[in-house]
């Protein structure tokens, strides 16, 4: 039987951003999770999501850039954050009404799920859908 020392959990998305408390502050208000902590340097900023912790970090910062390189800004960025509601519209509504920049309004798609899809104050993609049933 294998050790449990050795079972991973998945423990943080890290988004790079431009203005860590800014981004916390537009997370926590325009898509509802509440601030588990903002560092006083503001280097570091973190929501309560549950299990996984959603984190932010300047995309300037330099701790790890010796190590696995700087962090290159593209037309778009190569992740998308997704979040899961019961109301899905309510909570587009929510997102954009606080700053969210609406690219596509809910719709059911073929797989189950109603998605729609905003911008964060960084151009980061937000998914903002139903779970995916089954």
């Amino acid at each position: 039987m294998a050790s449990n020392t050795m079972s991973p959990k998945f423990g943080y998305t890290v988004v790079y951003v431009k203005d860590v408390a800014k981004s916390v502050a537009f997370y926590a208000k325009a898509f509802g999770y509440p601030v588990r902590r903002l560092d006083d340097s503001h280097r570091w900023g973190e929501l309560e999501s549950g299990q996984t912790t959603i984190a932010f970090t300047p995309a300037k910062q330099h701790e790890t850039d010796d190590l696995t390189g700087a962090v290159r800004v593209r037309e778009r960025n190569p992740v998308e954050v997704c979040f899961d509601y019961a109301d899905v519209d309510t909570a587009f509504k929510r997102a954009v009404e606080n700053g969210a920049v609406a690219v596509s309004e809910p719709e059911e798609k073929e797989w189950g799920q109603k998605v729609g899809y905003v911008q964060d104050i960084d151009g980061i993609v937000v998914r903002v859908g139903s779970h995916v049933r089954s």
